[in-house]
């Protein structure tokens, strides 16, 4: 099992608020987090890299592989529930910092599955000879494409296209979704923020993982991301089976 990961403040922001970590918690179990803060100058930095590092000592300290699917969903749902409560007292202890909050897509990875737990619009995705789409979106347009308000393609333009409905630290209580996905040999997992999404499509994102070496797929990716205008900070972890 491969595990890559990197971000990059991309071509617009004068700051990167997201954060992104990436480790083995046993020799065939990864481990992948993605978190885009939001809140200000300092709050979506302060929001993100304190949701990752505390999931991520959560996971750490809690996981077993004796766990079944089950429970793994459970360990990275109250995983995320303690980093909520741990920024969100943060924000209550600070005012410059009151209304911060971040998205979070975590993974457990084994051999045969990816455990999934979300709250806002950063992704996760299947790859393998498609690119499926693991997560949906706590955001206002996707609401607007489920009652059938918005097509797919309107809501790539909308206004309000980057304003979430669910995020990590607002309030005292969180509401993570989770998936369960069987996995292949040569399937691999990917998790990114916005910032990928809305500048690469998931034709060139099959291709670039289709085409290149997984060791340089995911700076192939943000260097698209930035091409196509870089509007947005760009997170790419990639969990690779890498056993075809």
């Amino acid at each position: 099992m491969q595990l890559f990961s990197k971000t990059d403040v991309g071509k617009v922001r004068l700051t990167n608020q997201d954060c992104v970590d990436a480790f083995m918690l046993t020799d065939n179990v990864a481990f992948a987090i993605v978190c885009d803060g939001m809140g200000g100058a300092n709050g979506g930095d302060i929001a993100s890299t304190t949701a990752v590092r505390s999931i991520s000592e959560y996971v750490k300290k809690s996981y077993s592989e004796k766990m079944n699917n089950e429970k793994t969903a459970q360990l990275l749902k109250n995983a995320i529930s303690s980093a909520n409560l741990d920024v969100f007292a943060l924000a209550e202890s600070d005012n410059s910092l009151q209304g911060m909050g971040t998205t979070v897509v975590a993974a457990v990875v084994t051999q045969s599955y990816a455990v999934i737990c979300h709250v806002g619009d950063s992704r996760a995705y299947l790859i393998n000879d498609a690119v499926i789409q693991l997560t949906t979106d706590h955001s206002i347009v996707q609401s607007l494409i489920e009652s059938g308000e918005l097509t797919l393609d309107e809501a790539k333009t909308h206004p309000e296209k980057n304003v979430i409905t669910r995020a990590l630290g607002v309030e005292e209580n969180i509401f993570p979704d989770y998936c369960v996905v069987p996995l292949k040999p040569t399937d691999s997992v990917l998790l990114c923020s916005d910032g990928l999404t809305n500048y690469v499509d998931s034709a060139d994102i099959l291709s670039t993982f289709a085409e290149n070496n997984m060791e340089n797929v995911a700076d192939i990716l943000i260097s698209a991301a930035n091409s196509n205008g870089g509007g947005d900070n760009i997170s790419v972890v990639i969990v690779s089976q890498n056993r075809g």
